[in-house]
């Protein structure tokens, strides 16, 4: 799956780099769709029930990330975007087995 820079999904060596926009106060912890912002970058669109404070929306990002791509929570790592909205995450694994897997999360959310 190659992915220019403004793509929310980047396939790497030893895993793959992933850009979500992140709602907390949610009804929900979910994985949604894949969309542009109005800076034409894309994003992979999460929602979590934790509240913004002390890195409890954070944590619960790594952790629902960690969940439904089968993957330790220590694999995912938050690289940037610790107080804003969008952020970029690491995740170590195989890289192309990933993305597919988020692909087909960000097919089947409303």
């Amino acid at each position: 799956m190659p992915a220019g820079p403004s793509e929310a999904v980047r396939v790497e060596a030893d895993g793959l780099r992933l850009r979500v926009r992140l709602t907390p106060k949610a009804s929900r912890d979910a994985v949604g769709r894949l969309e542009r912002l109005a800076d034409g970058a894309e994003v992979l669109i999460v929602h979590v029930r934790a509240a913004p404070s002390e890195g409890a929306a954070n944590a619960a990002l790594t952790r629902l990330l960690a969940d439904v791509l089968d993957v330790a929570k220590s694999k995912v790592e938050l690289v940037s975007g610790h107080t804003a909205r969008v952020k970029t995450l690491k995740i170590e694994g195989d890289g192309s087995a990933l993305a597919k897997r988020l692909a087909t999360l960000a097919a089947a959310a409303k």
